[in-house]
């Protein structure tokens, strides 16, 4: 199906921030203040590699606060806004190689393709009526999308050119209240296999993209709930320890685990995350308002930065890096979309 595009709207506002970190790295970030508000919801940005536009979901609510993909060009402030069908409710976005904007049809089981420059919209209804809600995706090298649900307890896979699904369903452990691992945030590594926290207990699974056997590591302990997930490039994991705020670290290769406690302690609930091109690991404190941005260095074991980010009744929920820039991009509660050039950020002990 295809919906028309709304009338280009103007950035409400672009304010240039510069956060003192408590620690040692400035971090210089930009605010563009989303023109339909906060009540839609606004997250989840990704970066077009063709024109260097940038789209997020507002995945809360109904027309005209919500419910839609949107682009925001960076260059100029302005944003434009292409409305989804009723009931979608989409929770993530990505852009292809083509510039085509792929999102998640969070309530209504559909992964959603978008040509940007005509606002035509293709939907592809997930067949397996037990997969309700896509969550978070990734492309692999062949554009195929990887993708979580999490209350369906599933992981997906569509291949863009026979458009079709596979669905892999972990077993859900006895005593599990839920009924679901709560299948959380992806990331793909360096072979191609999809690696993605299942929320809901203490492992984080993979599956070969060939035989589509599945397998899982336990990280932190009984306590541990890894709600989002990065990887560096020597394929070492690294997640967010919502309950225990802790950032985790697996190497697959041994199965070892290590985890360190963030600066904002138990209660700083870390949330987004995100890998730049230095393998330093950014990550978002969300049990304290304002949220706060760490950053941490790998190479140390230690955290080098500690930013106040804007915003009042604010959720950092996703982030993205952008390696041809080398910005991190995020959509916020608050109804905002924030970059940061992260080129100018440097650890200093």
């Amino acid at each position: 199906m295809s919906r028309p595009l709304l009338a280009i709207v103007p950035a409400l506002a672009v304010v240039a921030i510069e956060a003192a970190a408590q620690a040692s790295a400035l971090v210089p970030m930009q605010e563009f203040k989303v023109p339909w508000g906060r009540e839609g919801r606004p997250r989840d940005a990704a970066v077009s590699p063709v024109d260097g536009a940038v789209f997020f979901v507002g995945q809360a609510g109904e027309a005209p606060v919500g419910n839609y993909v949107a682009r925001l060009d960076p260059k100029t402030g302005e944003f434009r806004k292409y409305q989804l069908a009723p009931g979608t409710n989409p929770h993530s976005c990505l852009v292809d190689a083509h510039g085509n904007v792929w999102y998640t049809g969070n309530r209504n089981g559909t992964l959603g393709k978008i040509d940007p420059k005509t606002g035509a919209i293709t939907v592809y209804k997930v067949p397996d009526e037990t997969v309700r809600d896509p969550h978070t995706m990734v492309f692999d090298k062949d554009g195929n999308v990887w993708f979580t649900a999490q209350q369906s307890n599933a992981i997906g896979f569509f291949n863009v050119k026979t458009e079709k699904f596979r669905i892999v369903k972990p077993p859900v452990a006895e005593g599990n209240r839920r009924g679901t691992n709560l299948p959380y945030g992806i990331v793909l590594d360096s072979k191609g296999r999809p690696w993605f926290n299942l929320f809901a207990g203490r492992y984080i699974g993979t599956i070969d993209p060939v035989t589509f056997e599945l397998k899982t590591y336990p990280v932190g302990n009984d306590s541990t709930l890894n709600r989002r997930i990065a990887i560096t490039s020597d394929d070492q994991i690294y997640y967010t320890d919502y309950r225990r705020g802790r950032l985790g670290m697996l190497d697959p290769a041994t199965g070892k685990v290590a985890d360190w406690a963030l600066p904002g302690g138990p209660a700083s609930l870390p949330y987004g995350m995100a890998v730049d091109d230095q393998n330093r690991v950014w990550v978002a404190e969300t049990g304290l308002q304002p949220n706060r941005l760490v950053g941490f260095d790998p190479k140390s074991g230690r955290f080098f930065s500690n930013t106040a980010i804007p915003g009042e009744n604010n959720t950092v929920r996703h982030m993205f890096f952008d390696r041809k820039t080398r910005q991190l991009w995020w959509g916020m509660d608050s109804g905002s979309i924030i970059r940061i050039d992260l080129g100018s950020v440097k650890v200093a002990m």
